[in-house]
C-alpha cells in the first residue's frame, strides 16, 4: 500500500474485522493498525483475536492515522464524525463503507473537500471471498484509489464503479450473501423433506452452490449456458427448473435487489 504508515478503523464491527483479518494475512503489521470502538465486548474480541490495539476515542484515532476506514452504521455517521472535521487535514485519506452515504454527504459532515473513497464490501470478506466495489470522491487522488484497491484485494475481488451505481452494488453484492444463505437453507430443507439427514442435506446444498459459483467464475460461460448443460430433455433438472419458474424465483431475487437498492438510497437521504 502506497505510503500508508498507520490504518485506523472508526468502528470495529464485522466488516472492520474482515478487513483487519485480510490486512494481517497480507503481512500488514498489526502494530500499525488501530481501532476506535465504543463496545467493550468488541474491543476485547478484536484485541484477543488479532492483537490489534483498540481504543474508544475517535479523535485520538484520527490524529494518529493517515488512512481512516469509516465502518459504522450509516444512521450514526453524524455522531461518529462529530468533532473530527479539523483533524481531517490534507494528508488524511478516508475510506467509507457506509451503505447509501455518498461522498458529498461525508464532505459536508467533514466541513470541506476531503480525500474520500467510497467502498461497498460484503461479509464473505471474513473468509477471503469478499466482493467489493469502489468509487472515488471528487477530491480523491489516483493513488488513493490504488491504495483502497490494494486494501480490499486482501479480502477478495474488487470492482471499480461510478458513484451513481453504488446503491445497486449494495442491493446486489452488499446484501447478496443473505439471499444466498436463504437459498442454501431452503435447499437443505428440501433435502430433509425428502428424507436426507439435516447435516448431509446442508453440506450438499452448501457445496452445490459453492461449486456452481466456481463453475461460472472459472469457465467464463453464461449461467444460462451452464444451466442448459444440466437440463437433459425430459429429465429431473428441467422439471425442477419449471418449478422454480412457476414459483417466481427469478423475479423474487430481482425484486430483492431492487428493494435493497432503494433502502440504500433511503439511508443516504
Amino acid at each position: 500500500m502506497e505510503k500508508i504508515d498507520k490504518i485506523g478503523f472508526i468502528g470495529g464491527g464485522n466488516m472492520a474485522e474482515a478487513i483487519i483479518k485480510g490486512l494481517i494475512g497480507g503481512a500488514f503489521p498489526v502494530a500499525r493498525l488501530l481501532v476506535a470502538e465504543p463496545s467493550d465486548e468488541r474491543r476485547r474480541l478484536l484485541e484477543d483475536r488479532y492483537g490489534v490495539h483498540v481504543i474508544s476515542d475517535n479523535r485520538e484515532l484520527v490524529r494518529d492515522c493517515d488512512l481512516l476506514v469509516l465502518a459504522v452504521k450509516p444512521q450514526v455517521r453524524e455522531a461518529a464524525l462529530a468533532g473530527l472535521a479539523e483533524l481531517f487535514t490534507d494528508d488524511k485519506l478516508l475510506i467509507s463503507i457506509l451503505a447509501g452515504v455518498g461522498t458529498s454527504e461525508l464532505e459536508r459532515l467533514l466541513s470541506g473537500p476531503r480525500r474520500i473513497i467510497r467502498a461497498m464490501p460484503n461479509t464473505p470478506a471474513l473468509v477471503g471471498a469478499g466482493a467489493t466495489a469502489l468509487c472515488p470522491g471528487r477530491h480523491a487522488r489516483p493513488a488513493d484509489l490504488r491504495t483502497a484497491q490494494h486494501l480490499f484485494e486482501t479480502t477478495g475481488i474488487v470492482q471499480l464503479v461510478e458513484e451513481g451505481q453504488m446503491d445497486a452494488v449494495t442491493g446486489l453484492s452488499g446484501s447478496g450473501p443473505a439471499y444466498v444463505f436463504t437459498i442454501i437453507e431452503a435447499l437443505a430443507d428440501g433435502g430433509v423433506l425428502q428424507g436426507l439427514p439435516r447435516h448431509t442435506a446442508l453440506m450438499l446444498a452448501t457445496q452445490t452452490l459453492l461449486g456452481a459459483a466456481r463453475m461460472v467464475k472459472e469457465s467464463g460461460e453464461h449461467p444460462a449456458v451452464l444451466r442448459d448443460k444440466v437440463c437433459s430433455p425430459g429429465g429431473t433438472t428441467i422439471a425442477a427448473v419449471q418449478a422454480l419458474e412457476e414459483g417466481g424465483l427469478r423475479a423474487t431475487l430481482m425484486e430483492a435487489v431492487a428493494r435493497a437498492t432503494e433502502r440504500s438510497r433511503e439511508l443516504g437521504g
